[in-house]
């Protein structure tokens, strides 16, 4: 994301002009969106023109718009995000208060202005921006005749390929079919890894799999990689970790994540930091209770005490749309930072935000034990989602 003008006064209002650059950056543009914001971009509107002789026809034209944010949709997949609002500025093609929806696009700016800028909207900017945040770590999740290739961002979890192969038994005298089965199978992987894994960008490329098929798919993968000289895997040999995952699904991904070979490597990357945050969290819960709390609630109750040392925040929360609910969360925020804690906001598109969300969103490990918060929680955390 590329920030091309800044304009917030001492009341925190204003306005920010972004261009998103890569498709991770709609992601950071969708949490940096809230109802009521205003938003100025190039968009297509389809209008109807009359010819003097009276015959009526249309035709699309670009046009700058600004709406009245009103609905959000983000495709994360495919990485794509559509606003719904009402038009704010009179032109020749749009009424006042028509209904237009703009989609976002890539190398294309947009300027979004907002009644407050938070710290916490202010700190995404401030992520989205820094070129050291980028998708540096691929892994291929697999198991016979199932693998799953992912690319692992500081902001989201993408399933970039899903390779299904059936694989016959193997049978007594003949292992024919199960071994061109397997052929099949690991051809698919490799392209798939060549098709998707950009290896300018990332950094290791995590190989799991209960038994020994990760094994058996890297001795595949040289072999061919000699066979036709193939320099992209040649000159990446070194990239590949090869790791146990107890199957080949998506969700084996966070205990990739937490094997202690991978979070060596992957120090320096947010998601692996998150996972070490949340293991350190349930571990805490379960040796020393009186020094981890989750639900909004609790956690509030030990920010006032000065007792969080770190705050685990699912950024969805941010996205609520009751403003009030969501200058709580901030104000959380805030105050555990005023305080010397550390904050973790936690992406809800990676395996450990979608763990912490079960936890109602908010988490806190705490400096010191505070015996009396472990009653029940008070209705006050029902508006957590």
């Amino acid at each position: 994301m590329k920030l091309l003008h800044k304009d917030i006064e001492k009341d925190n209002a204003g306005q920010v002009t972004l261009m998103p650059e890569e498709a991770e950056d709609m992601w950071h543009t969708y949490n940096l969106l809230q109802v009521g914001d205003s938003l100025r971009a190039s968009t297509i509107r389809k209008v109807q023109t009359e010819t003097s002789t009276g015959s009526v026809g249309s035709s699309r034209v670009r046009i700058m718009l600004t709406v009245c944010v009103e609905t959000i949709d983000f495709d994360s997949q495919a990485c794509q995000l559509r606003v719904k609002g009402t038009n704010l500025e009179e032109n020749q093609y749009v009424k006042m208060g028509a209904y237009h929806t703009i989609e976002l696009e890539l190398n294309r700016k947009f300027t979004l202005a907002k009644k407050v800028w938070d710290s916490v909207v202010l700190d995404r900017i401030e992520q989205a921006c820094d070129a050291a945040q980028k998708a540096d770590v691929a892994a291929v999740v697999m198991q016979e005749g199932l693998a799953n290739v992912v690319l692992v961002t500081p902001a989201m979890t993408l399933l970039r390929a899903k390779v299904e192969v059936t694989i016959p038994r193997k049978r007594k005298g003949s292992c024919t079919q199960h071994e061109k089965a397997l052929e099949r199978f690991y051809e698919a992987v490799m392209q798939a890894i060549l098709r998707h894994i950009n290896f300018d960008v990332v950094k290791c490329v995590l190989l799991a799999s209960p038994g020994f098929v990760k094994d058996q798919f890297i001795s595949y993968l040289y072999r061919e990689a000699v066979r036709h000289d193939n320099k992209v895997l040649l000159e990446n040999r070194a990239k590949f970790i090869l790791v146990h995952s107890s199957s080949g699904h998506k969700y084996s991904l966070k205990e990739i994540l937490s094997d202690p070979t991978v979070t060596s490597r992957l120090s320096d990357t947010k998601a692996a930091a998150e996972v070490r945050a949340l293991e350190e969290f349930y571990k805490m819960l379960q040796h020393e209770p009186d020094r981890a709390f989750y639900g909004i609630a609790h956690v509030e109750k030990a920010a006032e005490a000065l007792a969080v040392d770190a705050l685990l925040i699912s950024d969805v929360l941010f996205r609520h749309q009751e403003v009030a609910t969501r200058k709580r969360y901030v104000r959380l925020v805030d105050s555990v930072k005023d305080n010397g804690g550390m904050v973790r906001i936690f992406s809800s598109l990676h395996v450990s935000g979608e763990q912490l969300t079960q936890l109602s969103g908010v988490a806190a490990i705490l400096r010191f034990p505070i015996a009396d918060l472990s009653e029940p929680e008070d209705d006050s955390s029902s508006d957590d989602d």
